[in-house]
Order: structure tokens, then sequence, then C-alpha cells
């Protein structure tokens, strides 16, 4: 069981946990809630460009965590893998500019498409965009997703798939993404964690309500379900993980709330329960 966290200190959010707001709306409601990291999806860069994002958060004072999200490498063509390939090195150059020293990786899965071979075209565009991400300081991190989304998200869906995938690539810019909504159910976990140790490069937390109303977009503030989230940070921690605790929440009820009380209920809810 992971000790209580006293303070925010190790607190980043997702920007796509507060969808509703802009990049501009995200960095000054986090900084006045006193959160210190965050984490961007690539979409927010939209408003103020690569450029201008990386001087709005430069002056914002706020800690890059990652970028969210590279991956998405299978397809039925070359054309299509190579369009994957191309997308992810894109993705490098904009984790470089903003200066997030990490991207996520939803690896991603093609309805019909044998698992075993989607697998071995994650592992070959991940090897094809190792090079470009070392040479721009940039790590890439596999997230695990939860089985249901193999079929069209990620065929990578347990923590020991992703550690397996890292050992056989061995690339010292190359690791693992604990994300708890799509790990708590694994019987495997506490050892997958452990076998992971110093390769945790990131650790995202939401929870599992029950009864779950949509399978993508009603994940849980923590403490509102069935995860036991703060074991799980334990067993992270005592595998040497001391990074940002993220939180990433996809929920259409909450996105629909006035975004700076939910970063509140987010705060409470993180040294509540996390």
């Amino acid at each position: 069981m992971g000790t209580p966290l006293t303070n925010l200190d190790r607190l980043c959010i997702h920007t796509i946990t507060t969808k509703p707001w802009s990049l501009t709306q995200a960095m000054a409601g986090y900084a006045k809630a006193g959160v210190p990291g965050i984490t961007i999806w690539r979409d927010a860069l939209a408003e103020l460009g690569v450029a201008g994002s990386a001087k709005a958060l430069k002056a914002s004072g706020l800690k890059v965590v990652s970028l969210c999200r590279g991956g998405f490498f299978p397809a039925t063509t070359s054309a299509g893998r190579q369009e994957a390939i191309d997308d992810n090195r894109r993705a490098v150059d904009e984790a470089a500019a903003i200066g997030a020293p990490l991207i996520v990786l939803v690896c991603g899965a093609v309805p019909g498409m044998d698992l075993a071979e989607a697998r071995s075209q994650i592992a070959d565009g991940i090897a094809a965009v190792l090079p470009h991400a070392a040479a721009a300081g940039v790590k890439l991190s596999v997230e695990a997703l939860h089985p249901m989304y193999a079929d069209c998200r990620s065929a990578i869906n347990t923590l020991g798939q992703a550690n397996d995938m890292v050992e056989t690539i061995r690339h010292p810019d190359l690791g693992v993404t604990v994300d708890v909504y799509h790990l708590w159910w694994d019987p495997d976990l506490e050892r997958e964690i452990s076998r992971a140790g110093r390769n945790i490069l990131s650790f995202h937390v939401s929870d599992w309500r029950t009864p779950t109303r949509d399978l993508l977009n009603d994940r849980g503030l923590m403490g509102e379900g069935c995860i036991p989230i703060r074991r799980i940070r334990g067993w992270a921690e005592q595998a040497g993980f001391a990074g940002f605790i993220e939180v990433e929440i996809f929920s259409n009820e909450y996105w629909a709330m006035e975004q700076g009380k939910f970063v509140e209920s987010v705060r409470r809810a993180y040294v509540q329960h996390v």
C-alpha cells in the first residue's frame, strides 16, 4: 500500500481531462489550482501552434510531463504503416519543441487483423521511430490498453505484453506506461510492475465506475470506483517509479461541468485516494 500523498508536488493533469478548455485556459486553470504538471494532447497544440504552445508553456511555469499520443502503427498496407511512422516522427518533433521528455504510445489495432500480426507491426513501427526520438532527446512509452480496446485501439493489452515488447526491442529510450484504468484487473499486475522496474516512464490514474455507462468516456474521479489506486501506486514506487502521477479522465459527465470546479475535485480526489 502506498503512503498517503500530503501535497500536490507530483500531480499532473492531462489536457484531455479538461477537454472543454483550450490549452491557454488549461495552463491558467492548472496554475491557479496549484497543479505543477501538465501532459499535452496533440490536438491542444492547434490553438497556438507548436511554436506558440512551446513559448506559452515555458512562460506558464508548468512542467510538461509528456505528449499524448503517438502509436497507431498497424495498417493493412505498407503505405499506411509508413504514414503512421511519419506521423510518430512528427510527434517526436512536437514533443521536443514543447519540452516534453516523453511520448505515450497507444499502439493501435486494425479490426479483423490477427493480433499477433498487429503486435509485430507495432514492434516494427516503434523500432523505426526510436532513432529519431533518441536524436531528439524524447523517450517513447508503450501503454497497454484494456482488452475491450483490442479490436481497434491497441493490440497491447497487458503490462506483460508491453514488458515483452520493451525487452525485445531493448532500447534505452523505450519504456512502459502504467495506467491503472487499463491494468487494475490483471492478476499478474504486481509482478509485471516489479518486472518493469525503472522502465516505468509514466503513471496514469482515474477510476473504473460500476456500472460503466460508456466504454470510452465514463472514467471516474479517483475514489469513485473499484480500482485500488494507492496499492498500485505503492507497487510502482517499490519498483523505482518516482515521477509525476498523471490524471487522465475521459468523461462526458465531467466535460459538461464548469472545468475550474472539476479541477478542484481532481485535487481533492488526488490527495484523498491516490
